[in-house]
């Protein structure tokens, strides 16, 4: 007679496998309303939609706080005044729903994407045929560029589109309308660059197509002024504001190719990219080609910074 295994006891019992456990979808406040990503719609008449007419503004979230929140928002309202776009929320209700956005989607580290549109209206460019203007809220992760480029550097090449004028679209307004920065990003991409310069008509320096720059030139940072056509960047303020706390010497002045092409170190800023370093313009080595001495310096005070 076959003799039966003994039962497992307690202590070597195999318990079953536990249900995998769904995933929550993505939450997305749309107007005082949270949606499931695959639901969270505005109409096709939206304005924003249809022609680029709204605003937005990209941000960081750190351990569940909002890096320069206030900054951000301030920033928000001034590009919906440039372009005749009435708030439907308050500054203070909006902060409370970002802040409500990341708790609802358990993201401490992340991105937010606020977006403003103009609302639904009728086909035709008047913005008073529009009404209940859409604010989005999207939190979510972000890898704007690969680890690697963050620790080598990027290479990057000049675009031939010109940075918007500022008597036609200022790029201190940050709207919904990016088509002049994504045709000079896919210059770069054709060229196996993920970033592309962008120059002022006068052919000065002006940004990058998502990100601010700057130079390190004998010890001193040197950055476009805002007057050449550049969005005004709250990481680039930040930067700013620890270089001269470092006691690094900043000026902010107009740049040429030249002047990135025989500076000592090269890196971008931005709410997306943060702070990463460039090693190479259109071909000619900055430096010695790899990330500086200041670079690394003001990258691990900025990192500091954003857990403070």
């Amino acid at each position: 007679m076959p003799t039966l295994a003994p039962a497992p006891s307690a202590k070597t019992a195999i318990s079953p496998p536990s249900p995998a456990q769904p995933t929550m979808p993505l939450q997305i406040y749309i107007s005082g309303k949270f949606y499931d990503k695959e639901n969270a719609k505005v109409s096709v008449y939206d304005h924003g939609f249809l022609y680029g007419d709204g605003v937005f503004e990209g941000m960081r979230s750190y351990g569940g706080k909002v890096f320069r929140l206030g900054a951000h928002l301030d920033r928000l309202w001034n590009s919906a005044k440039a372009i005749w776009l009435k708030m439907p929320i308050s500054q203070e209700e909006l902060a409370k729903a970002v802040n409500e956005t990341l708790a609802k989607n358990s993201i401490k580290d992340g991105y937010i994407r606020l977006v403003v549109t103009r609302g639904a209206g009728a086909l035709g460019l008047d913005p008073n045929k529009c009404s209940d203007p859409q604010v989005i809220i999207i939190a979510d992760h972000i890898q704007m560029y690969p680890k690697e480029m963050y620790q080598n550097g990027l290479e990057i090449v000049t675009a031939s589109t010109i940075r918007n004028h500022t008597a036609a679209l200022n790029p201190r307004i940050k709207s919904l309308n990016y088509l002049n920065n994504i045709m000079a990003k896919i210059e770069g991409l054709q060229a196996g660059c993920v970033e592309a310069l962008m120059l002022n008509a006068q052919g000065e320096v002006a940004e990058c197509t998502g990100d601010n720059i700057f130079i390190v030139r004998g010890g001193t940072l040197l950055t476009p002024p805002i007057d050449a056509g550049i969005l005004e960047g709250i990481t680039r303020e930040a930067v700013i504001e620890l270089a001269e706390e470092m006691k690094i010497p900043v000026q902010q002045i107009a740049l040429t190719r030249h002047d990135i092409f025989i500076a000592d170190e090269c890196f971008l800023t931005g709410s997306a990219a943060e702070v990463i370093p460039v090693v190479k313009l259109d071909s000619r080595t900055i430096g010695d080609g790899k990330p500086g001495p200041v670079t690394k310096k003001l990258t691990e005070r900025f990192h500091q910074l954003t857990r403070e």
